[in-house]
């Protein structure tokens, strides 16, 4: 079975791999000393103290191998052969709604690091699959869970 492909920027690897780093030299840390003084408390089958920083042991190992799996699998994105007038991966847009919407800005990333409140959306997102391959001037219908809408795009960098 073949490893699912992780596309992101070299911004987006550098990042996950400062979180790695700091959830594997700092939180692990923190969380370990949680546990110990929990224990400390005495009975742990009704220690909520113990039972949350156990909770977020989990979270973080989960979260490390995580991200391990990421970036063990990243394709880094390499916009230099890209058209310049055309939505892809890596890339922002900017585009207006119709009639008379307001311009909308976003870079188009791979699910790893895509963070919606940033700018950045996945590439397996609504609005970037209707995106990608679109060029600057042309008319898209975007269909979203909340409904479809029409927008143009004016801007690609």
């Amino acid at each position: 079975m073949t490893e699912k492909v992780y596309p992101m920027t070299l911004e987006g690897k550098e990042n996950l791999e400062k979180e790695l780093e700091e959830l594997k030299t700092v939180k692990r840390k923190e969380v370990v000393e949680r546990i110990k003084i929990a224990r400390g408390f005495g009975d742990l089958s009704e220690n909520s103290e113990y039972e949350s920083a156990k909770d977020e042991q989990a979270f973080i190992e989960g979260r490390i191998s995580t991200v391990e799996n990421m970036l063990a699998n990243a394709e880094i994105i390499d916009n230099s052969k890209a058209k310049t007038d055309e939505v892809s991966l890596g890339r922002s847009v900017i585009f207006k709604e119709l009639p008379d919407g307001i311009d909308e800005e976003y870079t188009i990333v791979g699910k790893a690091e895509a963070d919606p409140f940033s700018g950045k959306i996945s590439n397996e997102s609504p609005i970037a699959q209707a995106l990608l391959g679109k060029k600057v001037g042309e008319k898209v219908e975007i269909s979203t869970p909340g409904g479809s809408m029409t927008v143009q795009i004016t801007k690609v960098f």
